[in-house]
């Protein structure tokens, strides 16, 4: 598994137990889960479970979602990356690579997400070749859904979750594979 990717002002490594604080912190602002299940994190052992998670994840599938920093400071500003969904069926789907992202309010629109994200895209279909990345967002997030199109996913379909929150699903191709 890759130790480290970087961007001209991030870099992003797998996440670490001691990197539970940050975490909690993010998760706990109940403005970042606006567009997610309205369920902010209570308590930082709930983080270092989802890091265990996480670090499971790593082991079974050789990817998984990053603590992502600013180069410049070393701040954590979230977690981005790749993630083989396994576990559950997402709009119908299972065992798919899916692309996500989430980070504190503090960085929203300073263009980390696509930065991340386009990396992240480079490193699936050049290095990984993985055929299809697909991605979902709430369907009123539209910050999200914006980064999404604008690099490269193309929106498939609005589908309602288990609790009738509604999501766009996205796809995309890998260019440099040969239909």
């Amino acid at each position: 598994m890759i130790q480290r990717l970087e961007t001209e002002r991030l870099y992003m490594r797998p996440f670490k137990t001691a990197d539970a604080a940050d975490l909690f912190a993010m998760d706990n602002n109940p403005k970042v889960h606006i567009y997610l299940w309205q369920q902010p994190t209570l308590d930082q052992e709930e983080s270092v479970k989802t890091i265990a998670y996480i670090l499971e994840q790593y082991h079974r599938n050789q990817i998984g979602r990053f603590a992502t920093f600013l180069k410049e400071t070393d701040e954590f500003i979230g977690w981005t990356g790749i993630k083989f969904i396994d576990d559950h069926v997402e709009n119908g789907h299972t065992n798919f690579y899916d692309y996500g992202y989430r980070l504190p309010e503090a960085y929203w629109g300073k263009g980390y997400a696509t930065e991340a994200t386009l990396k992240w895209l480079e490193f699936g279909f050049q290095t990984m070749n993985i055929p299809m990345m697909h991605a979902y967002a709430h369907r009123e997030n539209g910050a999200s859904n914006h980064i999404l199109q604008k690099t490269g996913f193309i929106f498939q379909a609005t589908y309602p979750d288990p609790a009738g929150v509604l999501w766009n699903w996205y796809a995309f191709n890998n260019p440099t594979l040969k239909p």
